[in-house]
């Protein structure tokens, strides 16, 4: 019954790991896109929307790379106290 348990605490920690790194994924760039569109509203120019879609993409690959760095980190970490 025990494993189950352990088993079950597992799966949901990797559901959320999962969740977490779509979510820093898309943010950046759906906040970068947005800010790009209202600032080719203002100025009446075209192209800002697609250098910040680029640099909101750089900045989400760059929140997951720094988080699997620390999920590695901290695995192997509990892989040495066992």
């Amino acid at each position: 019954m025990a494993k189950k348990k352990k088993y079950d605490k597992t799966v949901f920690q990797a559901l959320a790991m999962v969740t977490q790194f779509g979510i820093n994924m898309l943010v950046p760039i759906f906040i970068c896109t947005f800010i790009g569109i209202w600032l080719d509203k203002k100025f009446g120019t075209s192209y800002i929307m697609i250098i910040l879609f680029f640099v909101g993409a750089l900045a989400g690959f760059r929140n997951i790379f720094l988080m699997a760095g620390k999920v590695y980190k901290d695995k192997g970490k509990d892989d040495g106290k066992n």
